[in-house]
């Protein structure tokens, strides 16, 4: 097991890697010049300063390794362009938490919302509840996030001002835009749950526990819920780690000074550091993520064991 794990963490820091330097060259490659547009006003001679102090006057290979000895030595993603002045790990600090406080917050009511009604839908096939379930499904994969934000902003914010439509404080300011974003994993997981209970009723495991006169409860908790988690906990695993990143275009609605907007606005202009420290940021959550889905496994069902020799799940 912990040998499993720790080649994966080899595997995952390889993957991290690879992704930085395709991401550290792609966005140098891409037409136009950050610098230029930063400093389009500028004379001459501050321009030749401002290339002088990104290190853009250096050949490409050369800025490649500058920028991962930076790293590795003393844990430095650079300073923003476009943000002139701070530094990219001071951005991830300070609006990562933001946006995940939100996320996780949207995450968990949507898992818990969409598996209590997957499971009411599939113990209830055929019937009314089942149908409500799968239009609410239905309804949540169909509306997009952001115009539920907006009728959640109207119809709770502005008509009967229950919660704050925008801004960032306290525990209420949260309560709208975490809705907009969990109707989407409520919509995701109560269809897959309902999908995975129904697949595993019918095996012979359960036909064995009812012919032993195992009650309907046990059978659920013991057998069903169990087997039935694990696909769940796939999805579940990278969902989590995009949570930390922010959601642009709801935090954008919110005003919710999240990690969203800057991660989108880094691309749009051309901020290399920004744009490589957000991916580093995001590949870490993601192996993280993955290790972490494999250690649930083992833990959600004995029988999966990691088999260390060949690297077997």
């Amino acid at each position: 097991m912990l040998n499993f794990i720790f080649k994966r963490i080899l595997y995952g820091i390889l993957t991290m890697f690879i992704v930085a330097s395709i991401t550290f060259f792609l966005v140098h490659i891409i037409p136009g010049n950050p610098i230029e547009t930063i400093a389009e006003n500028l004379p001459e001679e501050r321009r030749s300063e401002l290339y002088s102090q990104y290190g853009y006057d250096k050949p490409l290979f050369i800025q490649y390794i500058v920028f991962w000895k930076n790293l590795l030595a003393k844990g430095d993603l650079g300073t923003s362009l476009y943000y002139r002045g701070r530094l990219v790990t001071d951005v991830i600090k300070t609006h990562a938490p933001i946006s995940a406080r939100l996320g996780l917050q949207a995450l968990f009511f949507g898992v818990s919302a969409g598996l209590v009604f997957g499971i009411l839908a599939a113990v209830n096939r055929g019937k009314k509840l089942d149908y409500g379930v799968i239009l609410i499904a239905v309804i949540g994969i169909s509306i997009p996030n952001f115009v539920l934000g907006q009728m959640l902003q109207y119809f709770f914010g502005i008509k009967h001002n229950l919660f704050p439509i925008t801004g960032w404080g306290s525990f209420k300011y949260t309560v709208l835009p975490s809705l907009a974003l969990a109707i989407g994993p409520v919509a995701k997981y109560s269809r897959y749950m309902r999908s995975n209970y129904l697949d595993i009723i019918n095996q012979d495991y359960i036909l064995t526990a009812r012919a032993k006169g195992a009650s309907k409860v046990r059978i659920i908790k013991s057998h069903i819920l169990r087997n039935a988690f694990l696909p769940i906990i796939t999805m579940l695993g990278p969902q989590i780690a995009f949570t930390f990143t922010g959601t642009f275009v709801i935090e954008n609605i919110f005003s919710v000074p999240g990690l969203g907007s800057y991660f989108v606005r880094s691309i749009s202009e051309r901020d290399y550091t920004m744009v490589m420290g957000q991916t580093i940021f995001i590949s870490f959550l993601y192996v993280a993520s993955l290790i972490l889905v494999d250690i649930a496994y083992n833990l959600l069902d004995p029988r999966i064991k990691i088999q260390t020799k060949n690297e077997v799940l």
